[in-house]
């Protein structure tokens, strides 16, 4: 499947249907009296989160949509049936944007949440509605209400407990390889990993959900290389493990480079915490070794660990270590509400 994080959609709620202008006619009834029923409410636009979805790819091929306008009004007093809703289905993690692009309008995190982006029309009165002791005959009804409709953005941003960052060719694809069931492409050449990738890691009877993002090079956030708008990806996170390849010229210097990067992109990345390990030790000889590990050091500011995922060095502490802080930010976390106070669906947005 292809992975696609973001696409344009332009949605359009149904209109309400009109009212009914009717009049009862039945034999040895002379007057009968107004019996137009009102119109049917015009169907809703909803965002529902669903499972088993890891990509916007479906927009793509489908960018609008629109409910279904409410029945209008019939004599007899029938009043027209409730237009049909449409449902967009996302998956967890799908940010909605206005047209701009910068106004959020809400936040699907949850499976099963659902978000009423665009309220259906109300449906118009029948000339039933109108009558009164001055009025015994109103000949005329009320139309429904217009259909409103709006361009939104669909963001995907991924969920997970712990991203990897670094450089292209750092190790990060064959740490997710070595720790999940995942099987991202791995080869000796920068840029391999060109899309997100999710990956299940499973440590001391725990699991925890592991994402690898594209390298960063210098100048990704004015758009060099893939630009780092990948970096979105690992927003969520509660940590952070910066691999640095071993077997480049200046540990320190890298770590450095791509930090200023995850600055660059702002959003509140450079304040999570982070893991620094220097990745590929294996190929390594022990005095280069020591080397780039004192150079990571003094860059970093805190001992880095040694890690190799193909030997398998390093690789248990490196996810002991991810699991110790994931579980510290969950207990921070508030706990859920009770299933009684849950509010079913969302709504609020008035484009």
């Amino acid at each position: 499947m292809k992975f696609l994080d973001q696409a344009k959609v332009y949605v359009k709620a149904g209109a309400g249907g009109a009212g009914s202008v009717s009049f009862h006619r039945a034999k040895f009834i002379e007057y009968g009296g107004p019996d137009g029923g009102d119109g049917g409410r015009g169907g809703d636009v909803v965002v529902e989160c669903v499972e088993g979805l890891n990509t916007l790819i479906d927009y793509r091929y489908q960018q609008h949509f629109k409910a279904k306008t409410g029945m209008h009004g019939m004599g007899r007093n029938r009043a027209g049936a409730r237009g049909a809703d449409v449902v967009l289905k996302v998956p967890a993690g799908t940010q909605i944007f206005e047209e701009d692009g910068e106004t959020l309008i809400a936040d699907i995190t949850t499976v099963g949440q659902r978000f009423v982006l665009l309220e259906g029309g109300n449906g118009g009165f029948g000339n039933a509605h109108f009558k009164s002791a001055t009025n015994q005959s109103p000949r005329y009804a009320n139309p429904g209400q217009p259909a409103k409709e709006a361009t939104i953005i669909l963001r995907l941003k991924l969920i997970a407990d712990a991203g990897l960052v670094g450089m292209p060719n750092a190790g990060k694809s064959t740490f997710l390889a070595a720790t999940t069931s995942a099987k991202p492409k791995i080869a000796d050449y920068p840029f391999t990993t060109l899309h997100p990738g999710l990956g299940v890691v499973r440590a001391r009877g725990r699991e925890f959900v592991l994402a690898d993002i594209p390298g960063l090079i210098e100048g990704a956030h004015d758009g060099v290389g893939l630009g780092d708008r990948f970096l979105g990806h690992v927003e969520r996170c509660r940590v952070l493990l910066h691999l640095v390849d071993g077997t480049c010229e200046h540990a320190g210097k890298a770590y450095k480079m791509v930090r200023k990067e995850i600055e660059a992109y702002g959003h509140g990345l450079a304040e999570k915490p982070e893991i620094v390990a220097l990745a590929k030790v294996d190929a390594l000889d022990p005095e280069t070794r020591k080397e780039q590990m004192a150079r990571l050091k003094r860059a970093a500011k805190k001992t880095p660990l040694a890690l190799s995922a193909t030997s398998g060095e390093g690789v248990e502490q490196a996810l002991v270590s991810l699991l110790a802080i994931i579980d510290e930010a969950r207990a921070a976390e508030p706990k859920p509400p009770a299933p009684e106070d849950d509010v079913p669906m969302e709504t609020g947005w008035r484009p």
